[in-house]
């Protein structure tokens, strides 16, 4: 529950800072936790032929990682970090690694080089 409350303090657009104090970017998206969350779905269904039905099939769902992180994400609750150090452009934060919001800055408790990176 104390990572819940750690969440409720991030607001999108918050600066990012690592265990030793490196910018990592600003916050895209804020999850909260779901304890029940077990598994990303993949879509099963054909796309189909319309132009809604192709955008929606295109759509990527968050998190982008791999499914066993995304799981996990998803039980714990994660930030969306928009930033230039990784190659994809954004980094995943979970809640378990934000040390502290202070000073309209959150803090992160490991370095950005463990944050995983959007696929």
């Amino acid at each position: 529950m104390k990572q819940q409350a750690i969440l409720s303090q991030v607001t999108t657009g918050m600066p990012v800072v690592d265990a030793v104090g490196v910018e990592v970017g600003t916050v895209d998206l804020v999850q909260r936790g779901d304890p029940n969350a077990v598994a990303v779905q993949a879509p099963t269904a054909d796309p189909g032929s319309s132009i809604d039905e192709l955008i929606e099939a295109a759509a990527v769902e968050e998190p982008d990682v791999p499914a066993d992180l995304a799981a996990r994400l998803l039980r714990t609750g994660y930030l969306k970090v928009t930033t230039e150090l990784a190659r994809t452009g954004a980094v995943y934060v979970p809640a378990d690694q934000i040390a502290a919001v202070t000073d309209g800055r959150v803090r992160l408790d490991v370095p950005a080089g463990d944050l995983p990176p959007e696929e």
